[in-house]
């Protein structure tokens, strides 16, 4: 379901596209109630109708919620479409950065800038190990890498602050 500058879902109105994947579309999203920045992943209309995937995108709603880390978008809420009261739409904290994959498509990255990135991701992959602090998001993808990793100062700091 691709949804178009100013269309609202509840309290949030769409500002514009982010990208998309195979779970669904990602815009940046104003919530006009608390007059925040938001991230909405929208879940494709077929996709809402198929029990089973919608229990995958309920599901990563429900690990999001239940996690707390500094290097995890916190889940703010799930909207349902208002006809037939179906999840179609995770809202998320709207974190600014640049995808890793755009990151490497550029060319080779320093290794000044690659060590930071590197060890950060090896330390969430050991919080990761333990099942409990951390959500590696992988995607159904045939043409892209499956994994989404957004660099921003966190990640470019070696993830101090």
């Amino acid at each position: 379901m691709q949804l178009s500058v100013g269309t609202r879902l509840g309290p949030y109105e769409i500002v514009f596209p982010l990208g998309a994947g195979g779970m669904g579309e990602v815009y940046r999203a104003r919530d006009t109630q608390l007059n925040r920045g938001v991230a909405i992943k929208v879940l494709p209309q077929l996709f809402a109708l198929d029990h089973e995937r919608l229990t995958r995108f309920t599901r990563e709603a429900q690990t999001l919620a239940a996690l707390n880390h500094l290097n995890i978008a916190q889940i703010y809420g799930l909207e349902a479409a208002a006809s037939t009261g179906t999840t179609r739409a995770l809202v998320l904290e709207l974190v600014d950065g640049e995808d890793l994959s755009a990151l490497i498509a550029r060319g080779p990255v320093p290794l000044h800038e690659a060590l930071p990135i590197a060890r950060q991701i090896a330390v969430d992959f050991e919080i990761a190990a333990d099942g409990t602090r951390f959500l590696l998001h992988l995607e159904e993808r045939t043409t892209e890498p499956p994994v989404h990793l957004l660099l921003n100062w966190r990640a470019r700091q070696g993830g101090q602050q």
